[in-house]
């Protein structure tokens, strides 16, 4: 049994390996190369943040800035090698008690059109991730992970990606329920959302002034996201606001949508901040090791 839990597990992981290295040597087609689209659009958009700054007073390379690089390709990469395969031995176990793509289905998509099909698993995954980005801020346990992520002190587009390996773990299950949630369906075009989310994403925590205008209801903006990272915040947000990654839709549904003005110079972090390891290695046990005063509650004004 312990060698069958073992061969799976390797199997996946080298598998996935070889997958990360077929991306980096262009041998997989050109819409579906997950890491040179990745930096691409990295490079895009660190160029723009150095052509059109919001704080001028921030340099291109800024702190953290190779920190913050190296999250990137850990969590998108790296990570995920030994991630998939935990999953693969839990599918198995999911397997022995007859759990599967089935058993929570609420709707069949095979059938409808494709563009249908490509919004609905979008706004649902969206979704599921709004809901858990704010149980990482209201549960205490969970926002010491989280912590890791509102460490940053200036933003940068490299910062989307600069978030706790126990994030991975919390968040990579919900596509999954997204896709049983679908009957198992996952589009074919589903590498389009993956790009258009990282764009967003980036943007997000962009040195920009951006808020799209009126689509600013809709799309996550830099504006509205700096003030999630805000230090100081309303009492009635103390646990915070503006929660969405791709979609700010939820936010302004919800009512935790809170941006109050364009300024853009605002301290960053959260209470506590500076007892954050400085280093990547630190900070992969950061939460496990904390006490339990740690608060999960960022500075309120009043």
């Amino acid at each position: 049994m312990m060698l069958d839990i073992f061969n799976i597990f390797t199997d996946t992981a080298v598998g996935n390996a070889q997958w990360v290295w077929r991306n980096i040597v262009f041998d997989v087609p050109w819409q579906q190369n997950y890491f040179w689209g990745l930096t691409i659009i990295s490079l895009i958009v660190w160029s723009a943040e150095c052509v059109f700054p919001w704080r001028k007073n921030q340099g291109a390379f800024r702190q953290d800035f190779w920190l913050d690089g190296f999250y990137m390709y850990f969590n998108f990469f790296v990570f995920s090698i030994v991630i998939n395969g935990i999953y693969a031995v839990l599918g198995e176990g999911f397997d022995v008690v007859d759990v599967n793509m089935q058993s929570l289905s609420w709707f069949d998509l095979s059938n409808w059109h494709p563009f249908s099909q490509l919004l609905t698993f979008f706004v649902l995954l969206d979704f599921l991730q709004w809901i858990t980005h704010r149980i990482l801020h209201r549960v205490p346990f969970l926002w010491r992970f989280h912590q890791v992520h509102h460490s940053i002190k200036q933003m940068g587009f490299a910062g989307h990606l600069r978030y706790h390996w126990m994030e991975n773990v919390l968040y990579k299950p919900l596509k999954t329920l997204g896709i049983m949630l679908m009957g198992g369906f996952e589009p074919e075009q589903a590498f389009m959302v993956h790009f258009f989310t990282i764009v967003i994403g980036h943007l997000n925590h962009a040195n920009l002034k951006l808020d799209y205008g009126v689509l600013k209801y809709i799309f996550n903006n830099p504006i509205m996201h700096l003030y999630h990272h805000a230090y100081h915040l309303p009492a009635k947000h103390q646990y915070g606001m503006n929660f969405g990654l791709t979609l700010s839709a939820w936010d302004y549904l919800f009512k935790t949508a809170y941006v109050p003005d364009r300024n853009g110079d605002i301290e960053l972090g959260y209470k506590g901040d500076l007892t954050m390891p400085k280093t990547f290695l630190r900070q992969l046990v950061h939460g496990f090791n904390q006490t339990s005063n740690s608060s999960q509650v960022k500075s309120s004004e009043t």
